[in-house]
């Protein structure tokens, strides 16, 4: 289990550019070599690449409720009409 939660940890300093120059080069040998430990890098990169587009997606879905109750609730018109004309002025 510890040997696992180094790895992670190692393909996580390596894909975040945390590591020294001489461990990186390491890192990358080692890559070369063992193609487990490439799959494991290949594989963590995706799962934080799905994670961000995730989390890009909860942010739409927060700011466009936001953006629902701002311009269609009755007790935010003054907050509508000021930014109309913002953009009216220009």
């Amino acid at each position: 289990m510890r040997t696992s939660l180094n790895s992670i940890a190692q393909t996580d300093a390596l894909l975040h550019k945390k590591l020294r120059p001489a461990d990186t080069l390491l890192m990358e040998v080692k890559t070369m070599l063992d193609a487990d430990f490439q799959n494991n890098i290949l594989a963590q990169q995706q799962v934080y690449t799905l994670v961000q587009q995730y989390s890009r997606k909860q942010l739409k879905i927060e700011i466009e409720a936001v953006h629902g109750q701002l311009f269609t609730s009755p007790g935010h018109l003054s907050f509508r009409q000021k930014i109309a004309r913002i953009f009216l002025n220009r």
